[in-house]
């Protein structure tokens, strides 16, 4: 199996400033993590990306809020959505 696009979207929240929420289906759980996903949703404004959950190999599931990182804790793909579109309204 090949990853599969599960969730792909962009929405334009104001003049130069943005959300992209990408989530793909793995054959396996990536070094560090648990779950068949690899993702990344991320709020950019101005070109600078100011808050983002990922969990690339090796580092797990994390989320980094300006310049701070944390570790994030997985459940759900539609959990973690709504956490992050939680912390971009919070953001703004």
């Amino acid at each position: 199996m090949v990853a599969e696009l599960v969730l792909y979207e962009r929405r334009g929240l104001e003049e130069g400033v943005f959300t992209e929420v990408v989530v793909w289906r793995v054959p396996r759980p990536l070094r560090g993590s648990k779950h068949p996903f690899k993702y990344r949703l991320a709020l950019v404004e101005r070109g600078r990306c100011v808050l983002r959950y990922d969990n690339e190999a090796g580092k797990g599931d994390h989320r980094h809020v300006g310049e701070l990182e944390e570790p994030y804790e997985f459940s759900t793909v539609e959990v973690l959505v709504e956490q992050f579109l939680s912390d971009v309204k919070k953001w703004r």
